[in-house]
C-alpha cells in the first residue's frame, strides 16, 4: 500500500488513474464490439440475405401470376378445334368482301408439343387486284381472331390477266381441345 502511495505522489503518479480509467473503458468498448456490435451486424447481415430472399420469391410470384394472367387471356383468345371450320367460311367471307378470290382453300390440323393445343394450317391461292389483296391480308392480320400469316408466294403468269395477281397463301392458327381449360384464379 505505501508503494502504491509513492507511486502516486511521483510526478506522473497523477497520470497512472487516467491511464487506468482508459485500460477500463477500452475493455469496456473492446467487449461491448466482441460481443454487442459485431453479433448485432453478423445478425444484420442474416436478415438482409433473409429479405433479399424473400424479396426474390415475392417477385417470382408477381412474375408468375402475371404469366398465368396472361397465359389466360392467350388461352380466351385461341379458338375451339370445333371452331375451325367455321374459321376458314369466315376468311372465305372475308376474301369476297374484299374482291378476293380463295377457289380451294384448304384446312387440317397438326398436333403440338404443348398438350390440348393443336396447330391448325389453311393454305390455298389466292387471286385479286394488288390493292384487294392487300386490304384483305390487312383484314387478316388485324382480326379479332389468333390467325398469322406464314406465308405468301407470288405465282408467275403466264399471261397477262387483267392487272390481277394469285398468290399461295399459307395461314395457321392454335386451337384449343374442349376439355382444356386454364384457371383464372390467383
Amino acid at each position: 500500500m505505501n508503494r502504491l502511495i509513492e507511486v502516486l505522489r511521483s510526478p506522473y503518479g497523477t497520470l497512472l488513474p487516467w491511464v487506468g480509467l482508459s485500460v477500463l473503458l477500452l475493455g469496456i468498448l473492446w467487449l461491448t464490439r466482441s460481443f454487442g456490435v459485431d453479433s448485432t451486424e453478423v445478425q444484420l447481415a442474416k436478415l438482409e440475405r433473409e429479405w433479399l430472399e424473400a424479396r426474390r420469391a415475392h417477385q417470382f410470384h408477381l412474375e408468375a401470376r402475371q404469366a398465368k394472367k396472361d397465359l389466360g387471356q392467350v388461352w380466351a383468345a385461341l379458338p375451339d378445334e370445333r371452331d375451325f371450320a367455321p374459321l376458314a367460311l369466315g376468311i372465305t367471307d372475308e376474301a369476297k368482301r374484299n374482291n378476293v378470290t380463295l377457289p380451294a382453300l384448304s384446312y387440317k390440323t397438326e398436333s403440338t408439343s404443348v398438350s390440348h393445343i393443336t396447330r391448325g394450317i389453311l393454305q390455298g391461292t389466292m387471286t385479286g387486284k394488288y390493292e384487294d389483296l392487300r386490304r384483305f391480308l390487312y383484314d387478316l392480320e388485324t382480326a379479332e381472331e389468333l390467325v398469322y400469316i406464314e406465308d405468301v408466294d407470288l405465282v408467275r403468269a403466264t399471261e397477262r390477266q387483267d392487272q390481277l395477281l394469285t398468290f399461295n397463301i399459307r395461314i395457321a392458327t392454335y386451337l384449343k381441345s374442349g376439355e382444356a381449360s386454364v384457371g383464372s384464379s390467383q
